[in-house]
């Protein structure tokens, strides 16, 4: 009688000891909280971007554009020539899956003409952070590096007035001290247009901004550089396009280049969108 009530008494034992680990656990039954500054399980993952791949580069810019862009490439005769200038050069890379780029060089009898144009994939390798968002910080970074002048500057009525001559406008007048610095490099009689100006742009994929130098080349010509850099979801693009005129008096027109690098900069997203 004795040998069987000893059975039961195990058995209790056991269920104490099971009950004293399932009490750790919390009042309710649940899980512990993890461990300060660790990621819940529960946390869903940041967003992907949009794009995961990115285009050829040197075929993403149409003949159309390379034509209107780099004029020098219709004056060549020799057809193998013309279609190695077509063709441009490649950007070496490491990694073409996050980062590719091509550039073109033509030479024309009014002036030599660049064009590179750059396309960076943003992935972001933190699981709380999206690949849009790092991207929005990298974009954000470039445009502050612009220095572009403020918005109230190039909205003034005195900026936009004084693109027009008046028969009262006076060559010490003619300059306005809210001019960027880019802007200030191309002195003449007249300041450049308010919409002239580096600035931020609107309707070219998600972000854009627009930059305009004129810098003195390695003669005594003027060389007009425009950059347009836009963000569409997690890919930003960079589009240079230059000009130097060959006459050493020559200034290339500034509206005239950013029309040309702002069609194309509509041209690619367009082609990410399609």
């Amino acid at each position: 009688m004795q040998r069987k009530a000893y059975v039961p008494g195990i058995a209790a034992l056991l269920a104490a000891l099971l009950a004293g680990c399932t009490g750790g656990s919390g009042s309710n039954g649940t899980a512990a909280d993890p461990k300060p500054g660790g990621v819940s399980v529960n946390t869903p993952a940041a967003q992907p971007g949009k794009y995961r791949t990115l285009p050829e580069a040197c075929a993403a810019v149409s003949h159309d554009s390379l034509d209107s862009l780099l004029p020098g490439i219709k004056q060549i005769t020799d057809q193998d020539q013309r279609d190695t200038a077509y063709e441009g050069q490649a950007t070496l890379t490491y990694d073409t899956d996050r980062r590719v780029g091509c550039g073109w060089k033509v030479e024309s009898t009014d002036a030599t003409d660049h064009l590179s144009v750059d396309f960076e994939r943003v992935v972001s390798y933190d699981n709380a952070v999206s690949d849009d968002s790092r991207a929005q910080d990298i974009y954000a970074t470039e445009e502050t590096a612009a220095n572009l002048p403020e918005a109230s500057a190039s909205a003034t009525p005195s900026d936009t007035g004084s693109a027009t001559a008046t028969p009262s406008a006076t060559p010490s007048t003619s300059v306005s001290p809210t001019s960027s610095a880019s802007a200030s490099t191309s002195a003449g009689p007249s300041e450049t247009p308010a919409d002239l100006q580096p600035r931020k742009l609107s309707g070219l994929g998600d972000e854009a901004f627009l930059n305009d130098k004129l810098n003195s080349g390695s003669s005594t010509a003027q060389q007009r550089t425009v950059t347009v850099v836009f963000r569409t979801s997690n890919v930003i693009v960079r589009i240079e396009y230059a000009e130097q005129p060959t006459a050493s008096t020559g200034t290339p027109d500034s509206e005239e280049m950013q029309d040309k690098a702002r069609n194309l900069a509509q041209k690619l997203v367009d082609r990410f969108n399609g």
